[in-house]
């Protein structure tokens, strides 16, 4: 659950870099009824996702060279140009410099030491997300990694995260994230390593969301109806809930998950 999105490193921004801006929109509307509305003539083609009036993320056209649809996680700096340091420091790479958006904030996008993208944002007039935690909002965040060793010792230098190692099993660790002294109520997400196989099929690392869905199982029949291609198939986590990853029509990998009572 997402508890740290008004916290220094804690996810406060999200949105989808796709091909078809339009089609991304009906997509995502006839999956999670989220209304599209457009960011203005000057944001080139940015717009957000609304729910209930509530911003839940937002899309725009791919723009970096050689990008392909994804979702990009962004977490909260007071200071993107000291994050950007900090990145360089730790053996990651900036993608963007800090730059700022019209009045809205200020961003940077950045890839780790093992290949995942994401970015910061500093908030201006723009704090972050409207809505997290409930149907049809991101509630929790997770990275897959071709190496978990160096991305643990790269966003705990980055953004002084806390690190729980949570083993499944005899051989898969599941490793939870959160703010420095925040303790296990204010995790907001989890990275694992990708299994030998994944990586002999050619899987590399990547951020991506969960959606809060009232039923997991129509939420996938609703998307595959519209497009979406099942990399996960519905399954039950005990004490976590029930959960499939999809792709979206463009490629975009994205998880929907209807959590367990507390």
């Amino acid at each position: 659950m997402l508890t740290s999105t008004h916290v220094p490193g804690g996810p406060n921004w999200l949105d989808l870099g796709t091909p078809d801006v339009a089609g991304a929109a009906e997509f995502y509307r006839r999956v999670f009824g989220w209304e599209f509305d457009p960011a203005g003539p000057d944001a080139g083609g940015y717009g957000f996702f609304r729910l209930d009036g509530r911003t839940v993320g937002a899309v725009g056209p791919l723009t970096e060279e050689g990008a392909s649809s994804a979702w990009t996680v962004y977490f909260r700096t007071t200071d993107a140009t000291a994050t950007a340091e900090a990145v360089e420091q730790a053996g990651g790479t900036v993608r963007f410099p800090p730059f700022d958006v019209f009045s809205a904030g200020r961003m940077a996008g950045f890839t780790d030491p093992a290949g995942a993208r994401f970015a910061v944002w500093q908030p201006g007039d723009i704090d972050g997300l409207d809505l997290v935690n409930a149907p049809g909002a991101v509630s929790w965040i997770e990275l897959y990694t071709t190496d978990a060793a160096a991305a643990k010792d790269f966003y705990r230098a980055v953004f002084a995260w806390e690190l729980r190692d949570m083993p499944m099993g005899e051989e898969l660790v599941y490793t939870i994230a959160g703010p420095a002294g925040g303790g296990v109520e204010t995790m907001h997400g989890g990275l694992m390593q990708l299994p030998a196989e994944n990586l002999r099929a050619g899987s590399r690392s990547e951020w991506h969301p969960y959606i809060e869905v009232a039923d997991c199982d129509g939420t996938v029949a609703t998307a595959t109806e519209s497009g979406a291609t099942v990399i996960i198939p519905v399954v039950d986590a005990p004490g976590i809930g029930r959960l499939a990853m999809l792709l979206d029509p463009f490629g975009a990998p994205f998880a929907v998950i209807t959590s367990a009572a507390p």
